[in-house]
């Protein structure tokens, strides 16, 4: 037990939250400064409530706590590097989880058009679980126009291939045109770039970085209808 945390061991640490293990069924997600996750659990809860592969989620004992599943099965990154996933398969996996998700209504908006969006969903944030896959971490989830998800699922995507190491570049290529090809395009990248340049968590280097990230996005998307 982690007498500064009150919980178990820590199990992974995001760029916003902590996560820990409560027992061998459900773990603590934690925000470090302690933001309201009420609406990230109503989030959860619409979802699960329509098929959607989330974990269980329930309400921590503060407000920026949520107590949820615990999941068994590497991230579909880990899955990648390990070889035992290829990058094709995995861009078809994240279409179709961008795909059934936009299929859904919205939670709480009164336009027709919009729909609940992850606005994060990239390989990281998915579990290859025996159940298969299921998308972790709505920090931040909001809703709106599918095309801005597919661009920032589109955008990540390429992030990470401007930045990996060289031998592992060509295999998160190769999953961005997957993703790409099989959602029918790159999405809003406008409007994904604006989003990205805004978030507070990304420093000057990984800002500098999202025009040729674009391009790359963009260019993947050239041949997709």
């Amino acid at each position: 037990m982690d007498e500064r945390s009150g919980t178990g061991p820590l199990l992974g640490r995001g760029r916003t939250a902590d996560v820990f293990a409560l027992d061998d069924h459900r773990v603590l997600r934690r925000y470090r400064d302690g933001s309201d996750a009420s609406g990230e659990l109503a989030v959860l809860r619409h979802l699960a409530e329509h098929g959607y592969p989330v974990p269980a989620a329930s309400a921590g004992a503060a407000p920026g706590e949520l107590v949820l599943e615990r999941l068994t099965g590497p991230t579909m990154a880990d899955a990648l590097v390990a070889g035992e996933l290829a990058p094709g398969t995995a861009g078809e996996l994240l279409a179709g989880l961008l795909r059934r998700l936009h299929a859904l209504p919205a939670r709480t908006g009164a336009d027709p058009a919009h729909r609940v969006l992850h606005l994060d969903l990239h390989p990281e944030n998915v579990l290859m679980t025996p159940r298969g896959p299921v998308v972790i971490d709505w920090a931040t989830a909001a809703e709106g126009p599918p095309a801005l998800d597919t661009g920032m699922s589109a955008l990540i995507m390429a992030e990470v291939a401007l930045t990996l190491p060289a031998d592992l570049a060509p295999a998160a290529r190769a999953v961005l045109a997957s993703l790409v090809r099989h959602v029918g395009g790159p999405g809003d990248l406008v409007a994904a770039r604006a989003r990205r340049a805004a978030n507070p968590t990304l420093d000057a280097a990984e800002v500098a970085r999202l025009d040729a990230a674009v391009a790359l996005a963009r260019s993947a998307g050239a041949g997709s209808t």
